[in-house]
């Protein structure tokens, strides 16, 4: 992102404060899913997003270490909560490297009635100082398709005093599948987030489960595409490693 040279010295610390974190809560690639995690179900995030390229409008990389839970004992009703340590390779915002996320989620044809899409509200990039509140909330719907996949699709608004005034809020929306015909091990997924903020994107990518336990996420994160100002840096590769526990 280029700076005007008069805000050079004290914008560019405030833009990389509050620049593109996402601390994750069950996610596609990386706007947050419908799923959430079943009660006492464990799961830990490693995630890591390097930029493809090095120079300076390109932005930090980005590593992120989550652990988040399943805290209802009810099947068509669960709630998820998390917290994540991230770094962004800046002093600003490294100091204060919390964020807490949090999830209330209702799976497809939830409590008997055959055809109910899926429904989601939660929170994400909650920080501990105000350089680092996103506060971003947002729902979300999902259906899952014979032969198509998973479409999903919502809205989210998060703090005007970090992402802006009427750029903290947009759309997300989604498509995955499992792909069976090729192994039940693989997952695919596009997402996209909209908004002229730090967050703005589309990311493709796929899912390899090595186990019930573990699997490998790879992908590519663009941000702010179709806009002429890349407000959250250069596109990034991200590799996420989960694991869930038991």
């Amino acid at each position: 992102m280029k700076l005007r040279r008069i805000l050079a010295a004290a914008g560019l610390v405030v833009v990389m404060a509050s620049g593109p974190a996402m601390a994750t809560p069950s996610t596609q690639i990386w706007i947050p899913s419908t799923d959430a995690k079943d009660f006492k179900n464990f799961h830990i995030d490693i995630d890591n997003y390097a930029r493809f390229s090095s120079k300076t409008d390109a932005l930090t990389n980005m590593y992120n270490l989550g652990l988040s839970a399943g805290v209802l004992p009810f099947d068509n009703l669960k709630l998820e909560v998390g917290v994540d340590f991230l770094k962004q390779d800046v002093k600003a915002a490294d100091d204060h490297p919390f964020y807490l996320n949090a999830k209330l989620a209702t799976p497809e044809d939830a409590f008997g009635i055959k055809g109910l899409p899926a429904f989601a509200v939660g929170a994400f990039n909650l920080g501990t100082v105000p350089a680092t509140q996103q506060n971003i909330a947002y729902a979300l719907v999902a259906k899952t398709l014979p032969v198509i996949g998973r479409i999903s699709a919502g809205g989210y608004n998060g703090s005007e005093k970090t992402l802006g005034k009427k750029t903290n809020s947009g759309l997300l929306a989604s498509w995955d599948r499992s792909m069976p015909e090729i192994s039940d091990k693989l997952w695919l997924a596009v997402d996209y987030m909209s908004g002229k903020n730090y967050n703005g994107e589309i990311s493709v990518g796929g899912s390899w489960a090595f186990s019930k336990q573990i699997s490998l996420i790879v992908g590519a994160v663009f941000f702010n595409p179709f806009q002429s100002t890349l407000y959250g840096g250069k596109p990034a590769l991200t590799t996420q490693i989960d694991i869930s526990l038991p």
